[in-house]
């Protein structure tokens, strides 16, 4: 127990092991983390904050199903020694053969470092698209620009919660993507996140991505993992949306059986613009996957899909808030789960609907096949609908495998666990079609193949 003063009042406050080892992670590796003077207070703050209300719990409404406090147990060091060096094998191996094979500018960060990057310098010589990295922004000798950086990434505006917090205050690397007004990218852009590591090691990353007006693009995020050791990853992606642009924004996570994973996406829509987002997860320890969206202007769109497969004891939680605060804007949401052994699926799904939202089009959906009696899924959608002029929908369901369709494809001499193969590839196929990108919705496709492949469902 720890006693937390000030002027006002002292407070009992009962702390857990992962906790107090979290704040001697933050205070034994403070002064080796990037950036000048700014940075550094708007780490203190942020960690300030964490330190305050404890890591999320099952008292808390939006973490009811996923007690970060429980299941971190113990934190791990950051990885600011072990960065660095590429290993094109464990990067072939983490990505699968699709994947790694797809024709895309990448980019590979390396244990939540710059390790490796397509098309010449970090400032590349191409109209369409200007990238640069967190860590050599936040390295400038440029007082001002540094505090420019500093400042974007500590502003307030967006969801407040432990995810953003943990992530400002340990992050050390990651992409700032900027496509210009008209660009329209001919390729995607593949940034990939690979943990690559011999000992327990935490990392943390984000990604700031601008699309100007009318501009286009495909941007793939994978995070996978090499190396037996544990790891704790933390990511955050912000994307902004300019008026009349659309993008297409894919999240692959495999980081391996050893991985905690907390990931945020915020979303913010300008005018006539599109967002579609794709989240596929396999086989964590536990993962958080968090997308806030923004509709700021009229006339704008989402759709977002995923599927997430999980086996043994692993943790899969999707939380999603869509907020309509403007009129005129659709939304569809689409997610498919495969829930096998003592596995555990979380979706929360939100869409709130403002006083001035006239004319709104939002349906959700969620799916969950479970492969064993003792798979779980939690499901919680919700409505929160202030204007009267809507259309809002929502549907949750979970199942089994169909034993007449089961018994259809082994009558045809097509064996037992092929047969449940076909059956589960075909359910959450429907959700893989949405991906627009032909090449990724079939790189896709290959690691869900991959997956059940592993057999014993």
């Amino acid at each position: 127990m720890r006693i937390a003063e000030d002027a006002q009042l002292t407070v009992a406050v009962i702390r857990s092991k992962g906790e107090i080892e979290l704040a001697d992670r933050f205070r034994s590796a403070a002064s080796r983390l990037p950036g000048g003077p700014e940075m550094a207070r708007l780490r203190s703050d942020a960690f300030g904050r964490i330190a305050a209300a404890g890591l999320p719990h099952r008292r808390v409404e939006d973490w009811k199903y996923t007690d970060l406090r429980a299941k971190m147990t113990d934190a791990h060091p950051p990885a600011l020694e072990e960065a660095g060096r590429l290993d094109e094998k464990a990067l072939a191996a983490g990505l699968g053969r699709a994947l790694s094979r797809l024709a895309a500018v990448t980019y590979v960060f390396v244990n939540g470092r710059l390790a490796s990057w397509d098309s010449g310098p970090l400032h590349a010589d191409n109209p369409n698209l200007e990238i640069t990295t967190l860590g050599k922004e936040l390295g400038g000798k440029g007082k001002g620009q540094s505090e420019a950086l500093a400042e974007r990434l500590g502003r307030p505006g967006g969801p407040s919660y432990a995810g953003l917090d943990l992530n400002l205050a340990f992050v050390t690397d990651g992409a700032i993507v900027t496509i210009p007004d008209g660009a329209k990218l001919p390729t995607p852009l593949h940034l990939v996140y690979l943990s690559d590591l011999s000992e327990p090691r935490s990392i943390a990353t984000r990604s700031l991505i601008r699309l100007g007006r009318g501009a286009s693009a495909t941007i793939i995020e994978s995070h996978v993992g090499s190396g037996a050791a544990a790891r704790q990853t933390s990511h955050v992606t912000e994307i902004e949306v300019g008026a009349g642009a659309a993008v297409e924004h894919v999240k692959v996570l495999a980081e391996g059986s050893g991985s905690q994973h907390l990931g945020t996406a915020t979303v913010r829509l300008a005018a006539k613009s599109q967002y579609r987002g794709f989240q596929h997860s396999e086989g964590p320890a536990l993962a958080r996957n968090q997308l806030f969206v923004t509709f700021q202007g009229e006339d704008a769109s989402v759709q977002v899909s995923g599927t997430f497969l999980a086996s043994g004891h692993e943790h899969i939680d999707t939380t999603l808030v869509i907020d309509h605060a403007v009129p005129r804007c659709t939304s569809r949401e689409l997610f498919k789960g495969v829930l096998a052994g003592d596995a555990r699926g979380v979706f929360q799904g939100k869409v709130i609907v403002r006083p001035d939202a006239q004319k709104t089009d939002g349906k959700q959906t969620t799916q969950a096949l479970l492969l064993s009696e003792t798979a779980e899924f939690m499901s919680k959608p919700e409505l929160e609908i202030h204007a009267d002029d809507v259309v809002c929908g929502h549907g949750s369901t979970s199942t089994e495998l169909n034993d007449d369709h089961l018994f259809y494809l082994r009558a045809r001499g097509i064996p037992q666990e092929a047969a449940r193969a076909m059956l589960i590839e075909a359910f959450i196929g429907e959700a893989i079609d949405q991906v627009g990108h032909e090449a990724l919705r079939e790189a896709l496709r290959e690691r869900a193949r991959a997956w059940l492949d592993k057999g014993g469902w």
